[in-house]
């Protein structure tokens, strides 16, 4: 009888189905229903009832969970110990990151800590910065890279990696193109092209509008600067990005500033109030590798 055995039939009995069982362990289906069988040939006994589309346990099986339960658990309690006294720490962490958004600091974090503790399984998703922020708080994610317009969403930790203010970009030859700075009201005179709702730079934007009573025309969305900054390139609208992604584009599109705003669009990391021993540690290789020391704020 073997650990992943027992793990596999605790993963069957509780999703009550081979499919998601197997993708909760992370094998193919076959893989789990082999492993299963194999563990009723060395108890004498079938665990689940496979005559029905919903995997049920015998009274074999249903005799037999709890023990499983408990022989996970203790081996776990096995792992965190020793882990405690080598400093080998175990486990899974999940961590979230805006959709279209490359931040090469947040891979040499997650370089670091994995050859820093081998350990911890890292499963890295992308979503909108939104989305991501609901996912820590249900406990779905651990930690998220995200773009939002509060310094510490409600009941997280944060720590703002970039503050910096909105710009608009248009292409040479537009009414805009001379200026170096314009008013939010001028801007929107245009169509814009932006980021989608539930973004940190788009909320800001919203923000803005709705206190001067202003609804600008979005003509396109995009998740991706590259994205946004090629449709303002071909005079689909007037774009609106943050002061370093417009950098970028200086040489097709002309940064104008927005003088009226003063929201800062923010790119934080944040994670749960309840910090594990391995998520404190991603944090702090997360720190080390954007410059920041926890505790003090990016500067503006």
């Amino acid at each position: 009888m073997e650990l992943r055995q027992l793990e596999y039939f605790v993963a069957v009995a509780e999703e009550a189905n081979f499919t998601r069982a197997a993708e909760r362990v992370r094998i193919s289906q076959s893989g789990v229903s082999a492993q299963i069988r194999q563990l009723e040939r060395e108890l004498g006994a079938a665990l689940i009832d496979r005559s029905t589309r919903t995997a049920t346990l015998t009274a074999a099986g249903v005799a037999a969970l709890e023990p499983a339960r408990a022989a996970l658990a203790a081996a776990g309690a096995v792992r965190q110990a020793v882990g405690e006294v080598t400093g080998l720490i175990r486990g899974h962490l999940t961590v979230g990151m805006i959709i279209g958004c490359t931040v090469t600091p947040l891979f040499e974090a997650l370089a670091a800590f994995h050859r820093a503790h081998p350990g911890v399984e890292v499963t890295l998703v992308e979503e909108n910065s939104e989305r991501l922020v609901e996912g820590v708080r249900s406990g779905a994610l651990d930690l998220a890279l995200v773009g939002t317009a509060d310094p510490a969403p409600a009941g997280l930790n944060a720590l703002t990696i970039v503050s910096e203010r909105l710009v608009a970009l248009v292409p040479p030859g537009h009414v805009l193109a001379k200026r170096e700075t314009a008013t939010l009201a001028e801007v929107t005179e245009h169509p814009i092209v932006c980021m989608p709702e539930g973004t940190g730079i788009r909320t800001v934007l919203d923000r803005a509008c709705a206190a001067q009573r202003l609804q600008p025309a979005i003509a396109l969305r995009a998740s991706a600067a590259d994205a946004i900054a090629d449709l303002a390139a071909r005079g689909l609208g007037v774009a609106v990005l943050s002061e370093s992604m417009a950098g970028q584009y200086a040489d097709r599109l002309t940064a104008v500033a927005v003088a009226d705003v003063t929201d800062r669009a923010l790119l934080a990391l944040v994670w749960s109030a309840t910090e594990s021993a391995a998520l404190h540690r991603l944090v702090r290789h997360c720190a080390d590798a954007f410059g920041i020391r926890r505790g003090r704020p990016a500067p503006p």
